[in-house]
């Protein structure tokens, strides 16, 4: 039998999700959205990796720390000891503690397949209203297959359509989380086409699958009617972000078809047949795979020959299962794609959630204003003042164009950042940005402007008056000698009507001002003059002129 016809075994299964949801506004001015977790029984905060004893740190946590460049290291784990030190990290981790495995169930089979989970956090960032969910399962000694099925179709958060026997669209048909025992938690509901139409008719919402809302509680998808002390939404496609690695006998083995269905976590398929178009894939190995360690050349066992793939849905690896170089979990590149490359993507995928949650926010912003409105467009000044405030805080303490000096590391943060798109999404929000502090300034130069037309005007009228008094040197009553009373009375005589003509002058400013530029056009007839002069009295008119 053909060696390409055989089934490819993957000794070492790991799977990694990463799901960015959009955190919503807390009443409370001072409280954190982590606060929820806290107290909750299901949830422990995760301690950092730097015990008090060092006897108890392990390689595998040493470097990583050192693969990272200073400001990445201190964004990361924070700074101890020192007057200006920079303190702790703001990233808070919360790790679920009773979900022990998922069981999962494809159609058309009768056995469910079980993987471990070896951990189910949620990655909270200080100032920043984005958490990143992030699940890893893992298997040893499954088919190929299995392993792409598994990328296929387990990071769904809720189904895209159904078949005709209302079997949901590429998803598994049950997934089910597990406790240390082995009992079942809480199961999804991905075939429960009512409850999906229901959300989306209602509220032009998507509801989400009943095992990812057991799995975030008591944290609340945000939609009508849900009171949760925290209430997030999702920010991008259903199918969420994974990163997998895969340790098989020989990787020299695999077809450019299974290299390309593990890129873009296909659907498994024949050995040789391209899940996409020949011309589709033309660049492929140019622009998805980073080949710094795999020729299919070379044969000598010391060569790594392990390839690094890369898409906007996957980060994959695959390399040889007997190699210590590839599969160790301590010193091996195992260990490295559960540490390092963990923490490119939750810096890549965090950056691209972050600039998406200020652009919705920006949204929500515009919609709010009502030009015509001075309420909203004094709150539009507030909001896009805050945004902008948050928006330079994101760039100078978590946007990072290099993050390490590592060859490999530095090439595929690259390589990753290019795919997920985030620097054109950045400078779309960056503009956004400035056209509404734009727009801002504008509106107050506008109004600056109206105000000194205002000043000008009554300054010019109050002209006349100031000249005469001035002229007649202000003694033409002799009131100096009247009593106290009479002469309080005869102030308020002159400062009311005097105050009341000020205002009146200023409600009228701008058509006394049209008056004014009438009058000082030596073109305009004086009818036209005349007219300007009437104007300024007449209801329910625009501007004379216009």
């Amino acid at each position: 039998m053909d060696d390409t016809s055989e089934k490819i075994a993957v000794r070492t299964f790991r799977q990694i999700l990463f799901w960015p949801l959009q955190l919503m506004p807390l009443s409370a001015p001072r409280a954190q959205h982590w606060d929820a977790l806290e107290e909750h029984s299901d949830w422990m905060r995760l301690e950092d990796d730097f015990p008090s004893d060092v006897g108890r740190y392990r390689e595998r946590h040493y470097r990583e720390f050192v693969a990272f460049l200073p400001h990445v290291q201190r964004f990361l784990y924070g700074e101890r000891g020192g007057a200006a030190s920079y303190g702790e990290s703001p990233l808070r981790i919360y790790r679920r503690k009773n979900i022990s495995a998922v069981r999962v169930r494809a159609p058309d089979e009768t056995e469910s397949r079980t993987f471990r989970v070896k951990h189910a956090d949620v990655y909270f960032f200080f100032d920043a209203d984005v958490i990143i969910p992030v699940i890893e399962i893992w298997a040893d000694d499954i088919d190929l297959d299995i392993a792409l099925d598994t990328m296929n179709r387990f990071g769904r958060a809720y189904p895209s359509g159904w078949d005709e026997r209302g079997e949901p669209a590429n998803c598994f048909d049950s997934v089910e989380w597990l406790d240390a025992d082995g009992a079942p938690l809480a199961q999804s509901d991905l075939g429960d086409i009512e409850r999906f139409y229901s959300a989306v008719v209602s509220e032009q919402v998507v509801e989400i699958g009943a095992h990812w809302d057991f799995l975030l509680r008591p944290m609340r998808l945000h939609r009508a009617g849900v009171n949760a002390p925290v209430r997030y939404r999702p920010l991008e496609f259903h199918r969420m972000p994974l990163m997998a690695f895969l340790a098989v006998d020989d990787p020299l083995r695999l077809t450019r078809a299974e290299f390309v269905r593990l890129a873009y976590s296909a659907a498994p398929g024949p050995r040789k047949a391209l899940p996409m178009s020949t011309a589709f894939l033309e660049n492929f190995e140019k622009n998805h795979c980073y080949d710094r360690y795999f020729d299919p050349e070379r044969s000598d066992p010391d060569w790594l020959n392990m390839r690094i793939m890369c898409t906007a849905q996957a980060f994959v690896m695959v390399g040889r299962s007997g190699d210590p170089a590839y599969a160790d979990p301590e010193r091996g590149y195992l260990g490295q794609f559960r540490h390092q490359f963990f923490m490119l993507g939750m810096i890549a995928h965090f950056h691209r959630a972050a600039v998406l949650m200020m652009s919705n926010r920006l949204v929500e912003v515009i919609r709010r204003l009502d030009p015509g409105d001075g309420r909203t467009v004094g709150r539009f000044r507030r909001d896009i003042r805050n945004l902008s405030a948050a928006f330079l805080r994101f760039t100078h303490r978590y946007y990072f164009s290099e993050v390490s000096d590592q060859a490999v590391l530095r090439d595929i943060f690259k390589m990753w950042s290019t795919q997920l798109g985030t620097a054109a999404l950045f400078q779309e929000l960056r503009d956004e940005v400035n056209d509404g502090e734009s727009f801002m300034e504008a509106d107050l130069l506008r109004r600056q402007a109206v105000t000194i037309l205002q000043l000008t005007v009554v300054t010019m009228l109050s002209l006349i008056g100031t000249v005469t008094t001035g002229f007649l040197g202000m003694n033409i009553f002799a009131h100096a000698d009247l009593p106290p009373w009479d002469r309080f009375q005869i102030f308020l005589a002159v400062f009311i009507p005097t105050t009341l003509l000020t205002f009146y002058t200023v409600m009228k400013s701008r058509r006394l001002a049209n008056f004014l530029d009438a009058l000082g056009n030596e073109r305009a007839s004086w009818a036209l003059r005349f007219k300007a002069l009437a104007h300024v009295w007449r209801r329910g008119e625009g501007d004379f002129g216009e």
